[in-house]
Formats: C-alpha cells, sequence, structure tokens
C-alpha cells in the first residue's frame, strides 16, 4: 500500500513550505526574470537552482504555440499541457499555478471569445504581474484569482478542464490538490497536468534543501505514488501522454553534494521525470 503524502512533508511543515514558495515565486515575479527551471536563468543567483547555474533541463520552447506572449513566459513550466488537454471553443478552462499567464494565454486561444480562462496563484506578485499582461493584450475572458490549489476560490462544477505546469510538486498536501480538481470540474470533465516526478529517493542533502523545493525537484512524490493519488481521487482514464528523464547537471550537483555522493546517486538508478498526465471525472457518480 503507497502512504499518500499529507500535510507532513520530506523537508518542513507546509506552512513553511508555502512561505519559501511565495518567496521565491514572489521575488521572480518582481524582479523580471525567468525562473531556476527555465532557459534563460544562467544569471539568476539566489535562484531555486542555485547560482548561476546551467539549468536548463526542464522548459521547453512555448514560442511557437499558438497564444503564446513573450511577457508571460518565465520559464516556471515543465511541459506543454496544452498540448494534450483537447480544450474545446467555448469551454471553461482553469489554470493551478498560474504564474505571470503563461499557460493561461495559450488556453485562450484555444476557447476563442466564447469561452473562458481562469488562472489561480497563491503569490500575490504573480497574480499582479499576469494582469498587468492580461491589461496589455485586451483579454475580456480571462479572470485572475489569488487562492491555493489546496483550497481553491472556485465553485464545484465550474469547469471543463483543468490544466497545471510544474505546480503541484510544490503543494504540500498533494491528495487535496487532486481532491479539489475534482470538486471544480464538471462531470465528465478532465485535466491535463505536466508536474515532476521522481523514480527511487535523492539525496538526503537534495531532499532538505529549500532551494530546490521551490525549483521543481525535492517536493515531486514518486511516480507510482502520484498516480495513486490520483486514482484515490475519484479519476478514471488515466493516460501519460509523456515521460521525460531529466539529468541534474555537475554545476547543480556539486553545490550539495561531495564528489563521492554524486557517484553514488549517478549510479543509484534515482531519476527526476516530467510527466504530462491526463484523467477524466466520471460523467455520473460511481
Amino acid at each position: 500500500m503507497y502512504k499518500v503524502a499529507t500535510t507532513e512533508t520530506r523537508m518542513q511543515t507546509a506552512e513553511q513550505i508555502k512561505t519559501i514558495v511565495k518567496e521565491k515565486y514572489g521575488q521572480i515575479a518582481s524582479q523580471r526574470t525567468t525562473g531556476c527551471c527555465g532557459p534563460q536563468n544562467a544569471q539568476v543567483t539566489s535562484s531555486c537552482c542555485g547560482s548561476n547555474t546551467d539549468a536548463q533541463v526542464l522548459t521547453p520552447d512555448y514560442s511557437q504555440v499558438d497564444g503564446y506572449y513573450a511577457g508571460a513566459d518565465l520559464g516556471l513550466g515543465c511541459g506543454v499541457p496544452t498540448q494534450f488537454a483537447d480544450i474545446q471553443a467555448g469551454e471553461v478552462v482553469l489554470d493551478l499555478g498560474s504564474g505571470a499567464g503563461n499557460d493561461v494565454f495559450v488556453v485562450r486561444s484555444l476557447v476563442g471569445e466564447s469561452g473562458k480562462v481562469i488562472g489561480v496563484d497563491m503569490t500575490a506578485e504573480m497574480i499582479a504581474r499576469a494582469q498587468e499582461n492580461q491589461a496589455k493584450l485586451g483579454y475580456q475572458n480571462v479572470e485572475f484569482r489569488l487562492g491555493e490549489i489546496e483550497s481553491l476560490p472556485v465553485k464545484t462544477g465550474e469547469v471543463d478542464v483543468v490544466i497545471s505546469n510544474c505546480v503541484l510538486n510544490l503543494v504540500p498536501d498533494k491528495t487535496k490538490a487532486f481532491q479539489e480538481i475534482y470538486r471544480v470540474l464538471k462531470p465528465g470533465g478532465h485535466f491535463c497536468i505536466s508536474d515532476i516526478v521522481l523514480r527511487g529517493e535523492l539525496p538526503e542533502k537534495l531532499k532538505s534543501l529549500a532551494e530546490l523545493y521551490a525549483g521543481c525537484v525535492a517536493g515531486a512524490l514518486q511516480h507510482d505514488e502520484y498516480l495513486h493519488v490520483i486514482r484515490e481521487a475519484g479519476f478514471t482514464d488515466m493516460e501519460i501522454h509523456k515521460d521525460h528523464q531529466y539529468i541534474l547537471p555537475d554545476a547543480i550537483l556539486t553545490q550539495y553534494l561531495s564528489h563521492e555522493d554524486i557517484e553514488l546517486y549517478r549510479h543509484s538508478n534515482t531519476g527526476i521525470f516530467s510527466i504530462t498526465v491526463s484523467a477524466r471525472k466520471p460523467a455520473t457518480a460511481e
């Protein structure tokens, strides 16, 4: 039986972790820098992946995606969930951890004028930046709400599709997060989420670092445990669309591990993966 993560986290208390994440991502939003996982972060000091490191390991290139707006791309994602989300014109779509609005604006190009896109983020600075971007683009059917994924400011059965991009791994209580996704979806609605999972255990020195926690790695669940949480929330028709392994460069590892520890880590069969997974809320109660 899997041990499902709750508010007891691998690092610190849930509130401490949320404070860390808010501070890190508030700083990214305010300083107009890209995130630690993105392709333009080499000059970002004190970032969540360390200082002046080549961390071009997570974020895909969005520049050719319809609806892309460069001012909203902070390099914080680990996939393109809209690619497999089967979003239709006129639908109501919710983006969890919407940041500066990158995926929200992509979704808006899919739902069109007749649809609606809601972005939820717990960092006030991100909401402010997203609203600034929205004002520049002039979109009237886009809305950004301040709130937490474990207690979404969204009505029950309000949305057709939920997406998220490299955010749920930062949420201390993944069980509650997927229960909330289930609640806000209409019967028959679905989600498509890109996220970080693990196979095998990271070294304790990596898991315990707040910087890596806010940087998409140390907060991740084990792959099988992650899928178990989804099933336990009541979702069906689960499908993994992408499953990609990342290799942390030595430039990052040497900041936290000795040479001997790095060698042990490299030969431990431990892996960090980006997955894009979808699942559906049953149309009728089972």
